[in-house]
């Protein structure tokens, strides 16, 4: 319920951002301080395939997580806007599920009966695992004790005995292939453990220890049948990739995809091993460059690359701001053609590595504690409506697509980095291979639309937002319908906000 005085507050800050709401929608360019620009759009020109690999795959806290009821909406609610068939999570070998035990004689016991039901929650709202396999049963634990600091508490020691992994990685295997089919387990993915070269793997040395952990588990699942999907190194900050795939080619282990780690706030020193200037912006782009041309170059060439870990530049609260549809945009701009995934970490905010959260907002998913919409949630709406085949264009700002239908979809952006005020950017876009006088629709998402945080403010940041109170702030954020416009000569001029991200759709040329 509103508290009427905190209502009364809130009407006042709700008539200044519809003032303020005409920023998005197109200007005639009376700002004062503003950047110009013109892009050229060619709709006709030659087009390549264009996968959303953007939006395929998203992470998530750990297994258990999945069995709540709040998790399984926010996965509803991302898949309603964006293409999600994968999702990917921690720990689904944790005591929390049950997974190992031993009897009175120290023989292994094995249930997967919760392991069944996260898989079944995944399958019936239309998504597939990426089972990462971690981390380990306390009882198969080389050292029980060894136990990282995320709230959870999981083990993250080598197995006791190789002869028992395999035997469980083996039983889990033919468990998957005899509930769901071998046709339904083949497309799933299946990576070996999480960051092994930091703290979350304790084996000595850590590198050659998870190697042998790779390569046991690679094989027992191969042994189950062929078709399984298994890779890694699932590293953080892209370490490793050609040491990995050196021993995989040596040792004769089965690899069918690499994936690997990286957020745009990582030293580029760490990403790239340089002293090069990057701005966050643009370390993605060169961090995944640099991990396909390993790829490439190695023994076991052209492999997919699942980037299962990236986020935004989380500087000043940015992940919680219109910045985040900028910098995905510019992101996907960058990594076009060399990445075959890559997994945003996290699509929900039901996420609990530093404990049960107390607040809304922590900075990583698209929705909000309790099923709120963040602007990112917008975002990756927006950018889903791109079209499946990309048109090569010069500009820094912009990516055009052509849909299956021939009309073109394109996205803008003005991209301000976190901390910065940045100012308004007036674009006049030109285009040819298009009707005359067509019309154009416009969307957006920028401080006053699809930008909850403000609403969240006016209604006095409530730590456990009401039910109520959540439909609230996701009525009031919607960015609402498109506007719609008529192309004027072929030209069509747009003023963009700091951080604004605008979608274009031009009908096709009949």
């Amino acid at each position: 319920m509103f508290n009427p005085f905190k209502d009364a507050m809130f009407t006042v800050t709700l008539k200044r951002l519809l003032l303020a709401a005409a920023v998005c929608l197109v200007s005639s360019g009376t700002l004062s301080a503003q950047d110009k620009e013109e892009i050229t759009i060619h709709a006709t020109a030659p087009s390549k395939p264009f996968p959303h690999f953007w939006e395929g795959m998203f992470g998530s806290g750990r297994a258990i997580l999945s069995l709540r009821e709040s998790y399984r909406n926010d996965l509803r609610a991302v898949k309603s806007v964006t293409d999600f068939r994968y999702v990917r999570f921690h720990a689904i070998l944790h005591d929390e599920l049950g997974v190992y035990n031993e009897d009175a004689h120290g023989e292994p016991v094995y249930n997967f009966n919760y392991i069944d039901d996260v898989y079944d929650g995944l399958l019936a709202n239309g998504v597939r695992p990426v089972v990462e396999i971690s981390f380990m049963p306390k009882k198969l634990a080389f050292n029980p004790d060894d136990l990282h600091p995320f709230w959870y508490k999981q083990n993250v020691s080598p197995p006791k005995s190789m002869a028992r992994w395999d035997d469980l990685m083996t039983a889990l295997g033919k468990h998957l292939v005899e509930r769901y089919g071998i046709e339904e387990v083949s497309q799933w993915y299946f990576e070996v453990w999480n960051e092994p070269n930091i703290d979350f793997w304790g084996g000595i040395p850590r590198k050659e220890s998870y190697f042998n952990l790779y390569a046991h588990t690679a094989r027992d699942l191969k042994k189950v049948s062929p078709r399984l999907r298994v890779g890694g190194p699932a590293t953080a900050a892209a370490a490793w990739i050609p040491d990995f795939l050196s021993y995989c080619s040596e040792n004769h282990v089965p690899v069918d995809f690499v994936s690997t780690h990286a957020y745009a706030n990582e030293p580029v020193k760490r990403l790239l091993g340089t002293d090069e200037v990057i701005a966050p912006e643009g370390r993605m782009g060169a961090v995944v460059a640099k991990v396909r041309h390993q790829i490439d170059a190695s023994p076991i060439p052209h492999l997919p690359l699942l980037w299962t870990e990236w986020n935004v530049d989380p500087a000043h609260g940015a992940r919680e701001t219109p910045y985040v549809g900028p910098a995905v945009a510019n992101v996907i701009r960058e990594t076009d053609g060399m990445v075959d995934y890559l997994s945003f970490w996290t699509f929900s905010e039901v996420f609990e590595e530093g404990g049960p959260p107390n607040s809304p907002f922590h900075h990583f998913g698209l929705r909000a504690i309790g099923g709120i919409n963040k602007p990112a949630f917008y975002d990756f709406a927006l950018l889903h409506q791109l079209g499946d085949e990309r048109i090569a264009n010069d500009a820094h700002n912009v990516l055009v697509t052509r849909r299956f239908d021939g009309s073109i979809a394109i996205v803008l952006w003005n991209l301000v980095p976190p901390g910065e005020s940045g100012h308004h950017k007036t674009i006049t876009l030109h285009f040819d291979g298009v009707r005359a006088n067509s019309s154009v629709s416009i969307s957006c998402v920028d401080e006053t639309h699809g930008n909850v945080i403000p609403f969240f403010k006016a209604m006095g940041s409530p730590n456990s937002p009401t039910q109520k109170q959540v439909q609230e702030f996701n009525d009031r954020s919607n960015p609402g319908p498109a506007e719609r416009r008529v192309l004027e000569r072929n030209s069509l001029t747009v003023t963009l906000g700091p951080n604004a991200l605008y979608l274009l759709v031009v009908p096709a040329k009949q």
